[in-house]
């Protein structure tokens, strides 16, 4: 009864307010009827008498002020205060009545009169360019103690107060505002200035990086990084054509070079001979034109609005107070924005444990609305703890802005290639010569095969193939099969398990053979013994292999001891000689980055994966689990102490196949090594042969003799025939039926045999 009677009078007082709001609105505009025009006859004559002589001025402002309570009691719903916006605006409205008297009182010609005598002045003429009778009263006391110049300074000080308490704003604030907006127009008018000198001068532009921006929180200054402002897409629209390197793979530099060996005339021409055949053989007479990249997408989207930046200023305060709130003291120095996540860095107080921070995970998630938050306690080089938050918005990062960065171009790297941008913006290039394997492990859907795709493109937009060649294993068959026909591929991309192993071997071979040569020379590396070919030393220009397995867990399936063998060799002892593997894989469990590989592969990029075991298997830490995919990786280089978390550059199918279109339209048909497939489809064979005979029984040639005579097989009769134990027989069993001699198992049936006597012999 009691709740029913209190909602009763809820809905009682909600209608009285509606009444009571809509009576002030009418009174507020019948006022401003007879105020404003004649229309209302003779109420408006009293009206404009009384109001003109009380308040002057405010006779105008009064219907206003009227109607604007009344919309506040609407909006009470019945609970009506005096709240912050009336306030001010009352204020307001008395402030303007006061100085427009004191301007009134400073307009009459004798400075003297008394305050009657100007009260009298005031009834005889009553006039809007006053205050009344009430502004001359109140304004004429300051008037006589501060002067006109004295009272004009305390009403714009009670205006500048009234606006503030109005509009919530803050005088730091506005100083701030306008000086950014300055700062940004002079940014704006000397990058134009830069731009057209740079124009003149013919200067290849560099990109355009602003200054860090800061901003005021509450009690402190932070430090806010957006990572679009180190983006190299803010140059202009007209840019200059990239030029494209021409390579002639049958250059020979050791004509420029044997100048300085004391060789007779005629020695040199036979030396030289013997290279361009040699490099003729292989592939040499073929132009390569490196890409030019109109053919990938570039990103527009790359502005930060001034929105933005507040939220990552109040999401920065929230920081601080759900610490404070749980008894820890920290304070917020820098705010980083990247693509995909924002950092904070906070800085402890003295006596505050870094584990307590990190124990904190779960509610600092839920105090900033995230999906979830990755702490880096302490941020390498830096003494502050990291908080990395999601974006609401992930921001693409596209593979030709890393390519046509100054970093990528420039790079002197054996095999360099483009992983993306860092949360701070800078675009990462890694060098696959100095990990020197690479695992890739992570989630399906996460981002390995177009991690993939632009470690593949960064080689086909720098290299030639007579500096690094490519072989790639796809047992996945769809993925690398739309490379197949560019000059980098040493054979077609193997998509038979049973073949990778093969080629698995002839890589293992070649690496041998390259350190034999590597002896007969007196060299430790390939690059000491390039170093002697352009000197004329040698015949032979050595390059590097990448070799490119899409799925290690099929392989690892299909024939495991080989292919852990292979690797295990390959990732001990190819450094040297310039030989390097690429391992991917979406199931990171320990039968498949077995302890042999996982040693003797040192960098890892992990993606998003499922548990945190998971990220224990691919980075010997947590951290994965807390990825959110779409190219979110931890990138963990050798020698470093800690992964990196970055961005990984995108590139689409369509852009993959335009690339690959184009070089193999310049291209003739593409001339692949037969000898190494001519190995691999050996190997492949043998090892089929051979893995049958080992598995052979001893007994089976007489266990064949004795089914067919019989005509009959089973284990248990086997077992009795030739007096062997039961599992023994059943993998007798098990051997006929995988050679076709016997019938599979068919429920309680018999098993039939299928051959007769004559046949015994062809087994």
């Amino acid at each position: 009864m009691a709740r029913k009677s209190s909602k009763k009078t809820t809905n009682k007082n909600k209608s009285n307010s509606d009444i009571k709001g809509l009576l002030w609105i009418a009174a507020g505009f019948i006022l401003m009827i007879g105020v404003y025009t004649d229309l209302a006859g003779l109420f408006s004559n009293i009206s404009k008498n009384i109001l003109f002589v009380l308040i002057g001025i405010g006779s105008y402002v009064i219907p206003l002020y009227i109607m604007y309570y009344g919309v506040l009691t609407i909006k009470s719903k019945g609970n009506l205060s005096i709240n912050k916006n009336l306030y001010p605006v009352t204020f307001f409205m008395i402030n303007t009545i006061l100085m427009v008297s004191s301007l009134s009182i400073d307009s009459v010609e004798d400075k003297n009169i008394s305050l009657m005598e100007f009260i009298f002045k005031v009834f005889d003429n009553p006039s809007w360019n006053n205050g009344g009778l009430l502004g001359i009263i109140i304004s004429y006391p300051l008037y006589k103690l501060l002067g006109i110049i004295g009272s004009i300074i305390i009403y714009m000080l009670i205006y500048a107060i009234c606006l503030i308490l109005i509009f919530d704003l803050s005088i730091f604030d506005i100083g701030l505002n306008l000086k950014t907006k300055s700062k940004d127009i002079k940014d704006k008018v000397s990058t134009k200035n830069n731009l057209k000198e740079k124009k003149k001068e013919n200067i290849q532009l560099e990109p355009y990086v602003e200054q860090d921006g800061y901003i005021e929180g509450i009690n402190k200054k932070i430090k806010i990084l957006d990572f679009m402002k180190n983006s190299s897409i803010h140059s202009d629209e007209g840019e200059k054509p990239r030029e494209i390197a021409v390579f002639q793979m049958g250059d020979t530099k050791s004509e420029s070079k044997s100048e300085s060996k004391k060789l007779d005339n005629n020695l040199k021409e036979v030396v030289n001979r013997e290279i361009t055949e040699k490099i003729t053989e292989s592939k040499a007479d073929v132009k390569y034109n490196i890409p030019k990249l109109e053919y990938l997408n570039t990103n527009n989207n790359l502005n930060i609005n001034k929105e933005d930046k507040k939220e990552l200023i109040a999401s920065a305060t929230k920081l601080e107070e759900t610490l404070s709130s749980f008894g820890v003291e920290a304070k917020v120095l820098q705010v980083t924005k990247g693509p995909a996540v924002t950092r904070y860095e906070l800085q402890p107080s003295a006596g505050v444990k870094v584990s307590k921070i990190v124990n904190l995970s779960d509610d600092i998630a839920l105090s900033l609305a995230a999906s979830g938050v990755r702490i880096e306690a302490p941020i390498p080089g830096k003494s502050a703890v990291g908080i990395e938050v999601p974006n609401k918005v992930i921001t693409a990062v596209f593979l030709r802005e890393v390519l046509d960065e100054e970093k990528f171009k420039s790079s002197s790297s054996s095999v360099a290639f483009a992983i993306g941008k860092d949360i701070a913006g800078q675009c990462v290039v890694a060098d696959l010569s100095k990990m020197p394997h690479l695992l890739i492990a992570g989630a399906t859907g996460s981002g390995k095969s177009v991690c993939i795709n632009t470690l593949i493109m960064s080689i086909l937009y720098k290299y030639s193939p007579s500096e690094v060649s490519l072989l790639m294993i796809d047992p996945k068959v769809v993925e690398l099969s739309v490379y197949n026909g560019i000059p980098h591929l040493l054979i077609p991309v193997v998509t038979d398990p049973k073949k990778a192993a093969g080629a698995l071997n002839w890589a293992v071979n070649e690496m041998t053979r390259r350190y034999k040569l590597f002896a007969e020379t007196g060299v430790r590396n390939i690059q000491s013994y390039n170093t002697l070919m352009e000197k004329g030393e040698t015949e032979e220009k050595l390059p590097y292999i990448v070799i490119i397995v899409d799925e290690l867990a099929d392989l690892m399936m299909v024939c495991p001891n080989d292919v852990e063998e292979y690797i295990a060799r390959l990732a001990q002892m190819a450094r040297a000689a310039g030989m390097h593997l690429v391992l991917a894989t979406q199931r990171p469990s320990v039968d498949v980055i077995t302890g042999v590989i996982k040693a003797n592969i040192p960098s890892r990029i992990s993606f998003a994966v499922s548990s945190q075991i998971d990220s224990r298997t691919i980075l010997d830490s947590s951290g994965a689990e807390k990825l959110l995919g779409k190219g979110d990786m931890l990138f963990y280089p050798v020698g470093e102490s800690k992964p990196q978390r970055i961005q990984g550059a995108f590139i689409s199918e369509e852009e993959v196949e335009k690339v690959v279109s184009s070089i193999k339209s310049e291209m003739e048909e593409a001339n692949y090594d037969e000898q190494i497939i001519e190995h691999i489809n050996s190997e492949s064979s043998s090892n089929g042969n051979s893995s049958n005979d080992e598995d052979a029984d001893e007994l089976l040639d007489e266990a064949i003799k004795v089914v067919v005579e019989s005509g009959q097989a089973s284990a248990s009769y086997i077992q009795r025939r030739l007096r062997i134990g039961f599992n023994r027989a059943a993998r007798i069993i098990e051997q006929l039926e995988e050679r076709e001699i016997i019938t599979k198992k068919d429920g309680s049936k018999p098993r039939q045999v299928l051959i007769t006597r004559e046949e015994i012999e062809d087994f």
